[in-house]
């Protein structure tokens, strides 16, 4: 049905995608994987007739026997959306927020069929039915910032089933959704494949998630493809070191491994799956929590009021509901649960960004919901937070190394910008960066790279206790596993502890001591990681838990 014929793509000397080639079958499901770069979503973008007009592209894709890169913008229109369509990867951006979402699915049936508007409005209510989203009736007039992550990615993907196409491309459609939404999202893909007939070409970098949808799967690295076969072939059997490396970098749940193997490791033959034990864990168990706790949540309650109507009361959100946990030095405690289910404003109450409705956060003994302003600004020191974007949380116009250096100013940290320098430079090599990183802007780094960047900044101030906030849910496995190593490392290193909030359970279990698991606002569970994990006591830990793609 589409066939990727020596596919290359270049912008200025700059080379993409070189030479690509694959196939795509009726009612076929074709996993494409890699790291950011790889080429993946570039190739969709050719697919779909969307690059840019400074792209150099040779080679065929040809749909039904017709070379798409051939067809003029005119021709092109009345294919895409109704014979190729596509789930862009970030919803929220991909959705105009000053239109309903049921306007935006009908606009697709506007521009492809003859319909009257009350025959589209039961259509894209029928598809809202049909991508199970709830209240389909309500939401057809709702706008995107009014629904969940989960149910804007729903919305997407009606769009792109509205007219029934032939292909549909999922470009890392469940990036950054929970588990359960993601296993949701999973599953409506494949029913949908299944009731349509439809192919679909899915991209990811997880590939225990490909291995459970696709039927082939196709590898890239650097714009070329290293592999490509069945599923069942390219992850039972991989032939190359980078595909190994892709399967091996995510943490499974039925091991701890001391360091992750890394994409280098593996190409260089460095890689050690060296266990960490249950007796090391153990002992290391003893010997922290003999100790008094650094911190203490008492019965936290926190509550918002949102504005209702001219004529309708206030409403009271219980965002998180009588919390108690107590973490201790050293410690890396695991916080994991649904959106919305109070994970980041705990953190914010801890931080002192959110203040609490109710009850106490003692830490080294004093409640600092009562602290003044001054003695506030000396905990900001000692309480950190790496956020989940480093993009957006680095100043676009300021260097690097300016934007490590300002806090150490604000708080104190040295005496002069010389020795902050030299501190900072060190450093940047200590989270695996260079030195002329120094100079640049945060526009001329990776992912991970920017990530590191975070890190970097927040031990700047030598804090105690760093609370990370979804910090590798947007990163390559690859990457992910680098910086799961270096925030190990820097734990061992400097004594941090660590609040490790996450909704991917597989990395929460490999980082935990002990784990936190919330809904709506309350604890379910609360013990050893391995414990919660080993034997989950209620029905939502369960659910949670055998949400995990588990692979082949």
């Amino acid at each position: 049905m589409l066939h990727i014929k020596n596919l290359s793509i270049s912008f200025k000397t700059n080379e993409i995608l070189n030479k690509v080639s694959f196939s795509i079958y009726k009612n076929e499901i074709l996993g494409i994987v890699g790291e950011s770069g790889s080429g993946k979503s570039i190739s969709s973008l050719a697919i779909m007739g969307l690059l840019t007009k400074n792209a150099t592209v040779s080679g065929e894709v040809l749909f039904e026997n017709r070379n798409l890169l051939s067809l003029k913008e005119n021709e092109f229109q009345k294919i895409r959306g109704k014979e190729i369509a596509m789930i862009f990867q970030e919803p929220m951006s991909s959705l105009n927020p000053t239109l309903s979402c049921g306007f935006q699915v009908a606009e697709i049936l506007h521009q492809h069929n003859s319909f009257t508007n009350k025959e589209i409005k039961q259509e894209v209510i029928k598809l809202f039915k049909k991508v199970k989203l709830p209240r389909p009736e309500q939401l057809y007039n709702s706008y995107p910032h009014e629904i969940s992550g989960g149910q804007k990615q729903r919305v997407m993907i009606a769009m792109a089933i509205a007219c029934k196409p032939k292909v549909l491309i999922a470009d890392e459609p469940t990036t950054a959704l929970d588990v359960t939404v993601q296993k949701e999202i999973i599953l409506l893909l494949k029913e949908l494949q299944e009731e349509h007939k439809m192919s679909i070409i899915f991209i990811s970098h997880d590939l225990a998630l490909v291995s459970e949808i696709a039927d082939k799967v196709v590898v890239m690295y650097k714009g070329n493809i290293v592999e490509k076969g069945t599923a069942s072939s390219v992850f039972l059997n991989p032939k190359e070191n980078y595909t190994k490396a892709l399967i091996k970098s995510k943490p499974t749940i039925d091991k701890r491994l001391k360091k992750l193997p890394t994409i280098s490791g593996f190409i260089n033959g460095t890689v050690k799956n060296t266990v960490y034990t249950n007796e090391e864990r153990e002992l290391f168990h003893q010997k922290i929590y003999n100790q008094t706790p650094l911190l203490e949540i008492i019965d936290l309650k926190k509550e918002f009021i949102t504005n209702g109507s001219w004529f309708s009361k206030k409403n009271k959100v219980v965002a998180v509901n009588s919390v108690s946990f107590k973490i201790y030095e050293g410690e890396t405690l695991g916080l994991v649960g649904e959106s919305g289910c109070g994970k980041t404003t705990l953190g914010r109450t801890i931080l002192q960004l959110e203040k609490i409705t109710s009850g106490q956060i003692i830490y080294k003994g004093n409640d600092i919901t009562k602290l003044s302003k001054k003695d506030l600004k000396s905990l900001r020191k000692e309480i950190q937070i790496i956020f989940q974007d480093p993009f957006s949380s680095l100043n676009p116009r300021i260097t690097v190394g300016k934007a490590i250096i300002e806090p150490m100013i604000v708080h104190n940290i040295l005496t002069s910008n010389k020795e902050r320098k030299e501190y900072v430079l060190n450093l940047l090599k200590k989270v695996g960066l260079e030195a002329d990183h120094f100079h640049r802007y945060p526009h001329e780094f990776s992912g991970g790279q920017r990530q590191r960047i975070g890190i970097a900044r927040t031990i700047a101030l030598q804090p105690k206790l760093i609370i990370c906030d979804e910090s590798v849910s947007a990163l390559d496995v690859s990457v992910q596993a680098q910086v799961l190593n270096l925030l190990n490392q820097l734990k061992s290193e400097f004594n941090f502890t660590y609040i490790f909030i996450s909704h991917d359970l597989s990395i929460v279990k490999y980082m935990a001591d002990q784990l936190v698991v919330m809904n709506k606002g309350l604890i379910e569970e609360i013990n050893d990681a391995d414990i919660i994990y080993n034997n989950p006591k209620t029905t939502y830990t369960k659910t949670l838990i055998k949400a995990i793609p588990k692979g082949l």
